[in-house]
C-alpha cells in the first residue's frame, strides 16, 4: 500500500496523523462552499470523509483515495483479498489552474469510440479536466454532420498512409477511416462529465481542410481534391467566400449542439498562403459562435489573421510562448501549449532506438520543468492564462499502444505541472513518486507507457523514418 508520499499530482497540502483506516470502500461526501475543483479528505480510523463545493472536487478527491488504496485499485476488477488499510491523516486539495488540458488527435489517425473512453479514464487518473478532441483535419472527418452526409462517406477515409516521416511517395496501401456519430460524441461527453471532464471539440480551419474539400469541392479550389495521405502542411485552403462561411456555420451549429462546452476550437493554424478574406472567414465563425453563447478557440496565428476577433475568443499559444504573452496583454484568454515543451508527439531521447523520432526532444525532466506562466508576462495578465495543455498529435501514433507510448509518463509529468504549486515541484522528489509509486498504477490501467530506461523491443519502430528537430 502507498502512503501519502506516493501521491501524484502532488497535493497542495498533506497532514498525515498517527493510525490506520481499515477501509470498507464507503464514503460520507459532505458539501461546503470550497472554490471550484477543490477537495479536503480526512481519513481517520472511523472512516472517510470527502468535503467538496462540487462534483469536480469530489471526483479529485475519489482519485486521491484511489491512489493511497494502492495500484489494485486502479484495475477494472477487484484482485485485492482481505480489508483495504489506509493511512490516516488529511488532505486540502485544490489545482493551480483551471485549464488542465491534453489534445488528442483523432483525425490524422482515429482512435475508435472505446478508446477514447479509455483516454478518458487515463485523464481523469491525473486530475487532468479538458480533453480537446482534434476531430478535423487534411487526412480525415471524424464526425457525423447529418446536413452534409459526404463529410463522412467522402472525407472520413483515405487510400493510404505515409509511413514515418519522409519527402518520398511510398504509402503503406492501406485504407484508413472512421468517424463518431452525433451519440457516439453525446456518450463521450456524458462519460467525460462524470469524470469532471470538459470535451472541447476542433473543426480546423481554413487550412488543414482537403477532407472537407474531398467532401465538398465546391469549398475550396483544387482540381482532384481528396483526402489526404500524407502528413505536413497542405496549400489547399477553403474558399473564404459567404457560401464556405454559411456551410460552416451549419457545421458548428451541430458541433454545438453536441457538445456543451464553452469553448469551441475553429483552428486557424499552419494556412499557407492565407489572405484577410481568409482571417474574416475565422472571425466570422467565431462570431457566430459567440450568438450562440460560445467561446472561440483559435490558434495563436488567428492573432494575425488580418481581422477582428471577438474579445471572448481564446487563444492555444503553441509556436512559442511569446503569442501568449501577446494575447493575454491584449486582453484575451491563453492556453498556454508551446510545441518546444508539451508536444507529447516529440521525441522522448536522442537514442537510436526511439521510434519514430519527430519533432523536439521532451525527457520527463524536460516537461515536469515546463511553467505555464512565461517569463516576460505582465503581472496583471497572469489571470488571463486559463492554465497548460499537453499535445498528443497522431500522425506517427496509429495504435492505442503508440499513445500510451508517447503520453505516458510525461503526461503525469505535465499533470503536476498544471496542479500542483510551483514552489512544490521538484524533479529530483517527483521521480521516485512517479517510479516507485505511480508507474504501478499505470501498469494496472493497462498503459503500455515508455520505460524510464527506454523502449521495450516491441515498442521500437526500426527502419521507419523521423523528423528531428
Amino acid at each position: 500500500m502507498t502512503g501519502w508520499h506516493g501521491l501524484l499530482p502532488r497535493p497542495v497540502d498533506v497532514r498525515p496523523v498517527e493510525g490506520e483506516c481499515v477501509w470498507d470502500g464507503q464514503v460520507e461526501v459532505r458539501h461546503e462552499e470550497l472554490p471550484a475543483e477543490a477537495y479536503r479528505l480526512e481519513i481517520n480510523p472511523a472512516g472517510v470523509t470527502v468535503t467538496a463545493g462540487d462534483h469536480a472536487g469530489e471526483c479529485h478527491a475519489r482519485q486521491t483515495l484511489r491512489q493511497l488504496a494502492g495500484p489494485a485499485a486502479f484495475r477494472t476488477a477487484s484482485i485485492h483479498s482481505g480489508p483495504v488499510t489506509l493511512p490516516c491523516g488529511t488532505v486540502s486539495d485544490r489545482p493551480r489552474f483551471s485549464w488542465r488540458g491534453c489534445l488528442l488527435d483523432v483525425a490524422r489517425n482515429f482512435r475508435p469510440k472505446y478508446e477514447v473512453l479509455r483516454f478518458i479514464d487515463q485523464l481523469a487518473a491525473h486530475k487532468l479536466n479538458v480533453l480537446h478532441l482534434h476531430l478535423t483535419d487534411d487526412q480525415g472527418w471524424r464526425i457525423e454532420i447529418p446536413r452534409y452526409p459526404r463529410l463522412t462517406e467522402v472525407g472520413a477515409w483515405r487510400t493510404g498512409s505515409m509511413v514515418g516521416r519522409h519527402d518520398g511517395p511510398e504509402r503503406d496501401g492501406r485504407p484508413h477511416g472512421g468517424f463518431y456519430t452525433g451519440d457516439d460524441l453525446r456518450e463521450i461527453v456524458a462519460y467525460a462529465r462524470e469524470r469532471a471532464i470538459t470535451v472541447v471539440p476542433e473543426i480546423d480551419l481554413p487550412g488543414h481542410s482537403m477532407a472537407a474539400i474531398a467532401a465538398y469541392p465546391e469549398l475550396g479550389s483544387s482540381e482532384r481534391p481528396e483526402v489526404w495521405t500524407s502528413w505536413g502542411i497542405s496549400d489547399d485552403l477553403l474558399r473564404p467566400t459567404e457560401s464556405t462561411l454559411d456551410f460552416f456555420a451549419a457545421v458548428f451549429d451541430e458541433v454545438t449542439a453536441i457538445f456543451p462546452a464553452e469553448m469551441i476550437g475553429i483552428g486557424g493554424d499552419e494556412v499557407p498562403g492565407a489572405t484577410a478574406e481568409h482571417g474574416r472567414l475565422l472571425a466570422g465563425i467565431a462570431a457566430h459562435l459567440e450568438t450562440r453563447g460560445r467561446r472561440a478557440l483559435g490558434w495563436d496565428e488567428v492573432l494575425e489573421a488580418g481581422a477582428e476577433f471577438p474579445r471572448s475568443t481564446v487563444i492555444g499559444s503553441w509556436r512559442g510562448e511569446e503569442a501568449g504573452v501577446q494575447a493575454a496583454s491584449a486582453g484575451h484568454d491563453v492556453v498556454m501549449c508551446p510545441e518546444q515543451y508539451v508536444y507529447l508527439d516529440h521525441r522522448q531521447s536522442d537514442h537510436p532506438d526511439e521510434p519514430i523520432p519527430v519533432g523536439f526532444l521532451h525527457t520527463l525532466e524536460h516537461v515536469y520543468g515546463y511553467e505555464p506562466l512565461p517569463p516576460g508576462l505582465p503581472e496583471d495578465a497572469h489571470e488571463r492564462v486559463l492554465g497548460a495543455q499537453a499535445q498528443v498529435w497522431t500522425e506517427h501514433l496509429d495504435t492505442a499502444r503508440r499513445v500510451d507510448y508517447a503520453t505516458f509518463p510525461r503526461l503525469a509529468a505535465f499533470a503536476e505541472v498544471v496542479w500542483s504549486p510551483r514552489e512544490h515541484r521538484d524533479y529530483g522528489e517527483f521521480l521516485p513518486r512517479l517510479r516507485d509509486h505511480h508507474l504501478p498504477r499505470l501498469d494496472a490501467l493497462g498503459v503500455e507507457y515508455r520505460p524510464l530506461d527506454g523502449p521495450l523491443p516491441w515498442q521500437t519502430r526500426p527502419g521507419v523514418p523521423g523528423r528531428p528537430r
